[in-house]
């Protein structure tokens, strides 16, 4: 099937370049593709995608939770990729670490980088796997059986170079309001009873995007580290950015 939709690059405030640059490049193992005044972008092997790092020295630390970034969520190609990285992450002894669930369509590892922003590392099971209740999804939360995955490699690894950006994840003040915005996209919700948040996708995915209530419409001081934009590309769209509901730049490119 021919994607509708990709995910194709982010842009983070980073206060602390060089921490963000080890960790990003060193220990996750993403490539450096150059550095541009006070901004550097990394890219895996395979070009699936674009981090950005926009270097602010100056920028305070953006409270956690508060609208817009949840989490952006990295996309293994299969569970021995992540179990190999999961276990780098543990060789290194990487302090933020923060959880391992088992969704149903996939299996993920939650952490943050060094200053905070949330990171899912994930696989996807086969779609034929996933549970479905009619035209939803049922996504669930229950434990992963860290040790299961870890059994799929015995040696450690940085990211696979064919990781992609699989779906991004947003504190929103207004459940109705992102909806109708990413629904304009072109997205439909696979998800809407999960509490507090829903979730939409294209290509009968099981979501692209994921909005919240979390954050309890708490903000971030103006200039704070964090999300500063998202790229998207999406079939039969001109060039344009818009503005999600945060008020983020969302960069929109044909695919």
């Amino acid at each position: 099937m021919n994607p509708t939709l990709k995910l194709t690059g982010l842009t983070l405030r980073v206060r602390d370049l060089e921490a963000q640059r080890a960790f990003y490049r060193d220990l996750l193992g993403l490539e450096e593709l150059g550095q541009e005044e006070n901004q550097v972008q990394l890219t895996p092997a395979g070009r699936g995608f674009t981090l950005s790092l926009l270097h602010d020295p100056a920028a305070p630390l953006r409270p956690q939770p508060s609208l817009g970034l949840y989490h952006f969520a990295l996309l293994l190609p299969e569970r021995r990729a992540l179990a190999a990285v999961f276990r780098r992450l543990l060789e290194a002894r990487y302090p933020y670490l923060q959880g391992a669930s088992d969704h149903g369509v996939s299996e993920a590892l939650y952490l943050a980088d060094p200053e905070g922003n949330g990171i899912e590392l994930y696989r996807d099971r086969p779609r034929l796997e996933w549970p479905w209740n009619g035209d939803r999804i049922e996504m669930r939360s229950e434990r992963l059986d860290v040790e299961s995955l870890l059994a799929q490699a015995a040696q450690s690894a940085p990211l696979d170079p064919q990781t992609l950006f699989g779906h991004l994840h947003l504190h929103v003040a207004n459940l109705d309001e992102a909806e109708r915005f990413f629904t304009g996209l072109g997205l439909v919700v696979t998800q809407r009873d999960y509490p507090g948040a829903r979730f939409l996708a294209a290509d009968g995915y099981h979501h692209h995007i994921g909005i919240n209530l979390w954050a309890r419409g708490r903000t971030a001081p103006p200039e704070s580290t964090g999300l500063l934009g998202y790229r998207l590309a999406l079939q039969g769209h001109k060039p344009q950015t818009l503005h999600d509901p945060n008020a983020t730049p969302v960069e929109v490119w044909p695919l």
